[in-house]
């Protein structure tokens, strides 16, 4: 009994010795290590502190600048704890920490995919910039003026008063037009005359009805063209650009242009005509057209009616 105690008190001695000449070896990485990690965090303090006043310059949104901030602060801090634990000769721990990182970052990628993509997608909406708050736009079936641009959702207002939340992925993915971007519009009024009226005279009429309107964009010219020989009429499309100002400003200028376009029409004994039908009952269990003529010349009054089977 007494030898095994010995025993073990020696190895015991002996591993503790082991240990402290391993730990007065390691001491002086140990505290090139703990200097670096204290370098590299004031280091990653000053860049992000130089970032955000460069991301200041490009990027208006506080969200958007802390976010890459952030981003930059967090690669420093990973960059200095990776030089500390190269120092104390734990190369194949960064190389486990590394795999790690990786399989956990597949997994929450996985995991939040949809959370993932509209992150991204309102990233790049913040670097692209295709549309700003105040932007009168349409993207997926809704139309309405931008109110907030966030790192996950874009929310509009329609003209119905209505606010709707739009994931940015469905933004920055799917077919989006801007009305405001050009700030000008053209509007397409589609009208027609009846086959009896002068084509010239209708043209001049309708192009003289809208030049001195006060919507029209300078410098733009007024552009009339007939387009098919419809049922009843021949029809044309009239084209004008007007200053964008808004959805109202565009819906008042396609209102009042309608009302100049009758108003002048009216004026020049130029009619739009209605839709004509020319009905033949001539089929099988009717009256033939022409025997009603026929009960009309006579006087019959009333529509024959043939007795029913």
């Amino acid at each position: 009994m007494d030898f095994g105690i010995k025993q073990a008190i020696n190895i015991l001695q002996g591993k503790l010795e082991n240990w402290l000449e391993s730990i007065t070896a390691m001491l002086p990485n140990f505290i090139v290590a703990v200097v670096v990690l204290v370098v590299f965090y004031f280091l990653a303090r000053i860049i992000k502190t130089i970032a955000g006043k460069i991301f200041r310059r490009f990027y208006d949104k506080p969200a958007i600048r802390n976010l890459f901030t952030t981003i930059i602060h967090v690669a420093v801090i990973i960059v200095g704890l990776m030089v500390a634990l190269n120092v104390l000769q734990l190369e194949k721990t960064v190389t486990s920490l590394l795999a790690g990182a990786g399989i956990i970052g597949l997994a929450l990628g996985f995991a939040f995919q949809d959370i993932s993509a509209n992150f991204i997608s309102g990233v790049m909406l913040a670097i692209r910039k295709p549309i700003v708050v105040g932007d009168i736009i349409e993207v997926d079936g809704y139309m309405g003026k931008v109110e907030d641009i966030n790192l996950r959702v874009t929310v509009i207002r329609t003209f119905q008063g209505l606010h709707v939340i739009i994931p940015n992925k469905e933004v920055f993915q799917n077919s989006l037009t801007n009305y405001t971007k050009t700030n000008e519009r053209r509007i397409d009024l589609e009208c027609g005359v009846s086959y009896g009226d002068d084509l010239d005279k209708a043209k001049q009429t309708a192009v003289e009805a809208l030049k001195d309107k006060s919507f029209l964009k300078k410098n733009e010219e007024i552009n009339f063209y007939y387009t098919e020989f419809g049922d009843s009429s021949i029809n044309f499309v009239l084209q004008f650009w007007i200053e964008y100002p808004g959805q109202p400003g565009f819906m008042n200028a396609r209102s009042e242009a309608i009302m100049a376009l009758k108003k002048a029409f009216d004026s020049n004994d130029i009619s739009i005509p209605f839709p004509i039908r020319t009905l033949d009952f001539g089929i099988k269990g009717g009256e033939a057209l022409s025997q009603m003529k026929m009960n009309v010349a006579t006087g019959n009054g009333e529509l024959s009616k043939k007795p029913s089977k």
